[in-house]
């Protein structure tokens, strides 16, 4: 049996980071923690390492794919027992890691909470005993988090079906609200889990916002700025990551960079999986200093020393401004993140709310017209299905919206794009409740609210995000406020 001293030798680990000690301990003394520490800190050990030491199986519950995949293959170096099971597998390799779990192979196994639904699935692991829950990106439970996952909802069934054993639930950042919610959803009384909550502080992170008054003004503060990079100029690593919100505005930067000969790649959700992973390596092997990307690039992604992080959009929310600048300088060494803003960009986030929140008439509209097609349901592409809900305005997305609202309540199974779209079920009365989607859409206007103020704010930009998070903290000293009171 492995000891804690080890194990830590197998990760190569000499001490431990802030509350990483004492959350293992507690895990392995089988008591419940609420993690919240963030991006970069190694919040993942907090579990792996009381998984290889526990006897039974560790599930591992993460809504990203690709994070599974990193980090199923980073701990293949330290233990074979370890896999997870996904919709990316082919359907006979998860036939085989099926098998493999009935038999007992594995000791960690990351899953989505989707796979709860199916029964192969419940079958392989109820002979199995279950020793620790890992929910990882534990805001995904909290209908007031930003990144809320119907299935994450059922979580507290899962642990029931588990046989309710030691959890522990982790994320970078979450408000009071959210904290409550996240131990209300797992089931527990607040006195039954203990709250680790390392803050939000990141000092070597330099905070910067700029107001622009049109677009072209604002490339153009972007350009000087990566042309006035000494370390970019002279070929030294100094990798850059640039967001959009808008696939559009990418392309058209992307143009603006070429015609200024700033050699750059781009990343977005409508390249090829195949396109995606090689743009991917070459800049974690820094062979692109400077990448182009939305919101799909990031969510796993282990970078060290990224030393720039600039929001050429403004951020819908604050949840998820703070979540993207926290990839920038995980090794510790000093970095700067920008955010630049525009009046128009705020135009654009509110058409965003409205794409992301589309009322119970819309959704009513969509699910009967799958009910309507019947089998040919399969055979229609998106476009098809857009013009029978929404007719001549392509730039609706509600539909999309809808589309991963039905797959996320089990309404649909099956996906547009590979034609095996399935309607497998009634529409849940909670989807289609008018005074819970007008309070969801209210929420999404607040937060936006607060992510707008924060460009606005005439004060220490972490005194606006500890105040966000709920903490409390004075002058910091590596923001633009307070670099103007030096």
């Amino acid at each position: 049996m492995q000891t804690l001293d080890s194990v830590k030798k197998l990760f190569h680990i000499s001490e431990f980071r802030s509350y990483q000690e004492d959350i293992i301990r507690r895990i392995l003394a089988e008591q419940h923690c609420l993690v919240i520490m963030p991006t970069g800190m190694g919040k993942s050990l907090c579990y792996q390492i009381p998984a290889l030491i526990l006897e039974g199986l560790t599930i591992v519950i993460s809504p990203l794919i690709a994070l599974m995949y990193d980090q199923v293959n980073a701990l293949k170096k330290i233990t074979p027992h370890v896999t997870f099971i996904n919709s990316s597998l082919k359907k006979e390799e998860r036939i085989y890691r099926l098998e493999e779990l009935k038999n007992g192979k594995y000791k960690i196994l990351y899953i989505t909470p989707e796979r709860f639904r199916s029964k192969f699935f419940l079958d392989a692991i109820k002979n199995q005993k279950v020793s620790l829950l890992a929910v990882d990106e534990a805001h995904c439970i909290s209908q007031w988090g930003h990144d809320f996952r119907p299935d994450y909802s059922r979580i507290g069934d899962i642990r029931s079906i588990l046989g309710n054993p030691t959890t522990i639930a982790l994320t970078a950042t979450a408000t009071k609200a959210v904290q409550d919610d996240i131990i209300a959803q797992l089931g527990f009384d607040f006195n039954e889990i203990k709250l680790f909550h390392s803050g939000i502080a990141r000092p070597n992170l330099y905070l910067h916002v700029e107001t622009n008054i049109d677009e072209p003004m604002k490339w153009k503060s972007i350009l000087e700025l990566i042309q006035s990079d000494k370390e970019l100029n002279q070929g030294k690593n100094s990798s850059t990551l640039i967001y959009f919100n808008l696939i559009d505005k990418l392309k058209k930067f992307s143009n603006y960079l070429t015609s200024n000969r700033i050699e750059h790649s781009v990343y977005h959700g409508k390249l090829n999986a195949n396109e995606r992973n090689r743009i991917q390596r070459n800049f974690l092997d820094n062979k692109t200093q400077i990448l182009l990307a939305t919101n799909a690039f990031g969510m796993g992604v282990d970078k060290p020393d990224i030393r720039k992080i600039i929001h050429a959009e403004l951020p819908i929310f604050i949840e998820s401004y703070y979540q993207e600048i926290g990839r920038a300088g995980r090794d510790g060494l000093d970095s700067h993140c920008y955010l630049y803003y525009v009046e128009d960009d705020l135009a654009v986030l509110m058409d965003f709310i409205e794409w992301q929140n589309p009322d119970s008439k819309f959704i009513k509209k969509v699910y009967e017209t799958f009910r309507h097609a019947g089998d040919n349901l399969a055979s229609l592409d998106y476009q098809e299905i857009q013009a029978k809900v929404v007719f001549k305005d392509r730039g609706d997305h509600r539909l999309q919206t809808v589309l991963n609202l039905l797959d996320r309540y089990g309404v649909t199974s099956g996906d547009v794009e590979n034609h095996n779209l399935k309607l497998i079920g009634n529409l849940p009365q909670e989807l289609i409740s008018d005074p819970n989607l007008e309070e969801k859409k209210m929420n999404s206007k607040k937060r936006l609210y607060e992510m707008l103020m924060y460009t606005k704010s005439k004060k220490c930009r972490r005194d606006f995000l500890y105040n966000y998070f709920g903490e409390d903290r004075a002058y910091c000293g590596n923001c633009d406020y307070c670099m103007l009171k030096v």
